[in-house]
This record gives structure tokens, sequence and C-alpha cells, in this order.
């Protein structure tokens, strides 16, 4: 609030508009450097819609393996070793519609074998790979 020097006793009502006026001045100088920017128009290739219908993936079963907390191993609840393993998971990686696999690790399960496992299907190309909790560890 400024106050007059004249003779009148009360305070000045005036506004003091000059930070307005600098803080507009910025604004318009920000607006006027970035429109330009802003349209600058950038091509996509969106794929065209066709008349013909998807045909759906041959749906394949999962394969179901079970991580046991001892370590041992499951296939479809058949017992594999970690040779077998590998032999039937560099089987289901060559198909051309792979099977997901879904591994069952038990709650106490080591990480060790979960993370074996997790490597083997990654090393022989393996791309569909799940994880499910059947519960029965609490």
């Amino acid at each position: 609030m400024a106050f007059s020097t004249g003779s009148s006793s009360g305070p000045m009502a005036e506004i003091n508009v000059t930070p307005l006026v600098d803080v507009m001045l910025v604004l318009l100088i920000i607006f006027m450097i970035t429109a330009p920017i802003l349209s600058h128009k950038v091509r996509i290739d969106l794929p065209q819609p066709s008349a013909t219908p998807r045909p759906p993936d041959n749906p394949v079963d999962p394969i179901h393996l079970q991580i046991k907390q001892d370590g041992s191993l499951y296939w479809n609840d058949t017992p594999v070793d970690e040779a077998g393993l590998k032999a039937q998971i560099a089987v289901i990686a060559q198909q051309a519609n792979q099977p997901e696999l879904q591994i069952d690790a038990d709650d106490n399960a080591q990480y060790e074998a979960v993370a074996r496992v997790l490597s083997d299907a990654k090393g022989q190309g393996l791309v569909k790979i799940g994880f499910v909790n059947t519960g029965g560890g609490q």
C-alpha cells in the first residue's frame, strides 16, 4: 500500500501493474517460442482396417510346471529331472505356436530352482512364460 504525501489523510488506492505486465510479457514470449514446436506434424503409419476378420490363433493347452519345496519338478503332473526339463522346453520352443509355460512354485521352494527354470526357458527361446499360484502353501 502506498502513502500519499499530499494533503489527503487516507491511503492511495492505486494498483501497481508493472509486475503483472512483466509476467504477461514473459508468458507471451514463452508461448511464441513453443507454439511453432507444438504445431510440428509427425507422420504416423496406422494399420488399415480390413473387411476380413483375423483368423483366431489355434489355442494350445498350456504346460503346467510345478516346482516343489524340495526342488523336484513336475511337467503336467509327471515327475521330470533337469535334463528332461531342458529337452522338453527345447521341443516346445521350436514350435511355431508355442504353448505357455505356467510355473507353479511352492511358497517354500528355493529361488535358485525357479531361477534355473526361467534361465533354461529363456535360453531355449521360450517366450510365453507365466506364473500361477494355486494358494496351497498358506
